[in-house]
């Protein structure tokens, strides 16, 4: 049963750059005016529950995700992280000012690569970046892992409609921060074991997506044994009389899809669903936001 629309339109990437090209390049800008508020922080707590549920291992510290106890440093009397037999890799795909990259990957993942399409925004997350590197940025600024080289971001520009995650040649690459691998080249075509989408999807018309996500699927890097995730982080309109729906924004040039509607391009895209939960705590009024893990 095909989704319908409130509109015969779709998606014109063009129009969508344009229009966040015209936003600020902030938390509130691409938050929809939502970025000095509770709204950050809870969503992103949101975010690393979610993925801590999928993989126990990420936790840094004693917790129910992970509940052995820590070995102990005895110059600094501080608990020691167990080493990781493999760097942990995600991608962070129309990554904005590199808000998720930053508050939500950087605290469980060692590796993150961030593709953007808008130019304010990419540059404004180099800047962001690149600041880690610099000693007299506030602590509280600096991205994890960055100053001390522990893990890295690889910064891209491009549209999802061009990004082949294994074969990145048709978006530009920006810079690369924080750990180099002694041969940085071999990094390229390894996979993912976490593929993130948030707040970007709405861009795609429904073959693009389709498109995108059977690419995304070839690059999950344990996908044999079921241990690397997409997950999908977006709004959610309502199903019409039990009827898949997508309705049809012209300001932004995007689309909002129903939970039918994600669940059947899904199914279409050979991707199955192994876990899903509503976003809590976020303002009223606002869409619906759900978090789907896909393997």
């Amino acid at each position: 049963m095909a989704a319908t629309t409130t509109d015969n339109d779709e998606p014109v990437v063009e129009n969508g750059i344009q229009y966040w090209e015209a936003q600020p390049a902030t938390y509130d800008g691409v938050l929809g005016g939502f970025g000095t508020g509770s709204l950050p922080r809870v969503e992103t707590l949101g975010s690393r529950l979610f993925l801590l549920h999928l993989y126990p291992s990420l936790s840094t510290v004693p917790s129910a995700f992970n509940p052995s106890k820590p070995k102990f440093n005895p110059d600094t009397g501080s608990p020691e992280q167990a080493p990781r037999t493999k760097r942990v890799r995600a991608l962070d795909v129309g990554a904005g000012i590199g808000r998720v990259t930053c508050d939500t990957l950087l605290h469980l993942v060692d590796d993150v690569v961030l593709l953007e399409p808008v130019t304010s925004f990419v540059q404004e997350a180099l800047a962001r970046g690149r600041a880690s590197l610099d000693s007299s940025t506030p602590k509280r600024l600096q991205w994890r892992g960055i100053a001390d080289k522990t893990k890295s971001v690889t910064f891209l520009q491009g549209t999802l409609q061009e990004l082949d995650p294994l074969n990145p040649h048709r978006v530009q690459f920006l810079d690369r921060i924080g750990y180099e691998p002694s041969r940085p080249q071999d990094d390229i075509g390894m996979g993912f074991d976490v593929i993130w989408c948030q707040w970007c999807l709405g861009h795609l018309s429904n073959e693009d997506l389709i498109a995108f996500f059977r690419r995304c699927r070839t690059a999950l890097r344990d996908r044999e044994k079921g241990n690397s995730v997409i997950v999908v982080k977006e709004n959610c309109c309502s199903d019409v009389d039990g009827q898949a729906t997508i309705a049809f924004d012209e300001e932004d040039s995007s689309l909002t899809r129903s939970d039918k509607t994600w669940k059947m391009l899904f199914e279409e895209a050979g991707l199955t669903l192994v876990q899903e939960k509503l976003q809590e705590g976020l303002p009223h009024g606002l869409y619906v936001v759900k978090m789907y893990a896909l393997r």
